[in-house]
């Protein structure tokens, strides 16, 4: 739909049949914006209809239907009615392979896609309305966003040896590495690029290290950035947007004890005031602080993990601790506000979040294969744990350990490796069997990416079974000896709910005490307030009554 700005009961409709992801708006013409399009867009199998402008200021009083759109070249929405050129025209999809992105140029033209094909992936540049395969290894190098000169990219650069791989220019056309704008000295570049509100040219980079950093390349917003960081004095200050002249600023700001508040700020006027807090129900100061700590891998790497501390908690008076990895995997926990943390050090318990191999920051690290080596994960939350509990600073004895999605694998798989570490575990939405799940996408294979990409870098479970019944803990629930408790929904696309089911089965057959929370109409987490309510519920009655439980053993 569009409207006129104020007035909303004005709407006309654009689209119909579809789902639409907005691309980019030109510099030249705001009212053609690029619209990534895609029928049946919320089904396992979606139909790409690709890129197209729509003209938002053109009032048909009708709707344009694009799955009727003819299929090549920059046509029109549908070869029957010429006067539909007028509303909207497409681009051709890329072949072969699954787009899974586009990305336009700094003024706002579509300029690339990124396609999945046999799990490979792929670049293409658009010229003369064609795509042109880019020489560009996605394996190696990860792209950013668009840069200021036409015919380059940011990238994330290939590895170096001994250095973390930097933010820098990419010519996608001849596949030619550019200048370094940004190296840390210790992590990899993982952040977002901020642009110029009129130009877009690349203004600064926002990025995670073992907390959040932004670094201006301009002098100009250096100078602002101080200037608003005096206006919100104890918190990380980040500038969302301005007005075009670059007077008026929203800002976010947050903490690890203060969830994120939205407010304005005229640096013209020198005045500030809310736009909106996040949450405005939590109270700082009841809040528990986030530390940052290191912890050794086995094989001699220090990585980041996160520690929160109950109140009242000492050497002398150890809390109970909660291991929390994330899922993912290839992304990182980071310090700020985290609600799950907070709502476990209001109930007594101390939160590890450890980062591991895998996390974004750390490839540098690492071999490339330690990307999916989920053993390894598992050691180094394991060697997390046991250096937190040899620093006296909690009750070795009462550890639980509890994760969502890839954190839920890592659960099950803590408490079947190391069945002497941990009194209960808890996990939500996870995949406890890593041959299912491969079967299980094999049905969307032509319309998603993660079948032929986890067969690529995974392996085929028929060609190598030993492996897969090795990283599925699932497969021996035998060798549980704490109570588990299940969870996760029947509507989920990401983690079929078959993975829960078929551990709860393995759970009775093995007589493993266990609890299960299995919701109709949830996804891939609990969405509805209410469930997220009953299941935080659960899980804090199953930790009370758990953490003084001593193993099936004895």
């Amino acid at each position: 739909m569009a409207t006129d700005v104020g007035s909303l009961n004005r709407a006309y409709p654009l689209l119909q049949y579809c789902g639409s992801r907005l691309i980019a708006i030109p510099l030249k013409d705001r009212l053609q914006p690029l619209v990534w399009n895609r029928r049946d867009s919320l089904s396992a199998n979606p139909v790409d209809l690709g890129v197209a402008v729509i003209n938002s200021n053109i009032r048909t009083g009708r709707l344009v239907d694009l799955s009727r759109a003819t299929a090549s070249g920059a046509d029109l929405a549908s070869a029957q009615d010429n006067n539909l050129k007028h509303i909207v025209s497409r681009y051709p999809v890329p072949k072969p392979g699954i787009t899974y992105a586009y990305q336009a140029d700094r003024e706002g033209r579509l300029a690339y896609s990124f396609t999945s094909d046999e799990g490979r992936l792929t670049m293409f540049q658009l010229a003369n309305d064609r795509w042109e395969k880019c020489p560009v290894d996605l394996e190696a190098i990860d792209v950013v966003g668009h840069a200021d000169e036409p015919g380059q990219v940011l990238v994330v650069g290939p590895r170096q040896e001994g250095k973390p791989r930097a933010l820098q220019l990419l010519n996608p056309a001849t596949g030619q590495l550019g200048q370094v704008l940004l190296q840390d000295q210790e992590y990899d570049f993982n952040g977002w690029i901020y642009h110029h509100p009129v130009t877009r040219h690349v203004l600064g980079a926002v990025f995670e290290r073992n907390g959040p950093r932004v670094v201006w390349f301009s002098e100009e917003y250096r100078t602002m950035q101080k200037a608003l960081d005096g206006f919100f004095p104890g918190v990380v200050v980040r500038i969302i947007g301005s007005d075009e002249a670059q007077n008026l600023f929203l800002i976010a700001t947050f903490s690890d004890r203060q969830p994120t508040i939205y407010s304005w700020v005229d640096l013209g006027k020198r005045t500030a005031g809310l736009f909106k807090n996040s949450a405005p129900w939590i109270d700082p100061q009841r809040m528990r602080p986030m530390n940052i700590i290191k912890f050794k891998t086995r094989d001699g790497r220090q990585l980041d993990a996160y520690l929160t501390m109950p109140a009242g908690a000492s050497k002398q008076n150890p809390p109970p601790l909660v291991v929390l990895p994330h899922g993912g995997p290839w992304v990182r926990d980071t310090w700020g506000f985290d609600e799950e943390v907070q709502f476990l050090a209001s109930r007594g318990y101390a939160v590890l979040q450890p980062n591991y191999r895998g996390s974004t920051g750390y490839g540098w690290m690492f071999p490339e294969e330690d990307e999916w080596d989920f053993r390894k994960m598992h050691d180094d939350v394991t060697d997390a744990t046991k250096a937190m509990i040899a620093s006296g600073l909690i009750d070795g004895g009462r550890v639980a350990i509890m994760g969502g999605s890839f954190g839920g694998y890592l659960a099950v798989s803590g408490v079947v490796n190391e069945p002497d570490l941990y009194r209960c575990a808890v996990t939500m939405a996870g995949v406890f069997d890593w041959e299912q799940l491969i079967r299980n996408k094999k049905y969307n294979q032509y319309d998603n990416t993660t079948y032929r990409r986890m067969l690529l870098k995974l392996g085929d479970p028929k060609q190598q079974p030993e492996k897969f019944a090795s990283i599925s803990p699932g497969r021996h629930a035998d060798r549980i000896r704490v109570p588990v408790f299940v969870s996760g929904g029947k509507d989920d696309q990401t983690v079929e709910i078959e993975q829960s089911k078929t551990l709860i089965a393995a759970l009775n057959r093995f007589k493993v005490p266990h609890e299960t929370y299995i919701v109709g109409e949830e996804g891939h987490g609990m969405a509805h307030l209410d469930k997220r309510v009953e299941l935080y519920t659960r899980i804090e009655a199953f930790l009370a009554k758990n953490r003084f439980f001593r193993n099936l053993s004895g």
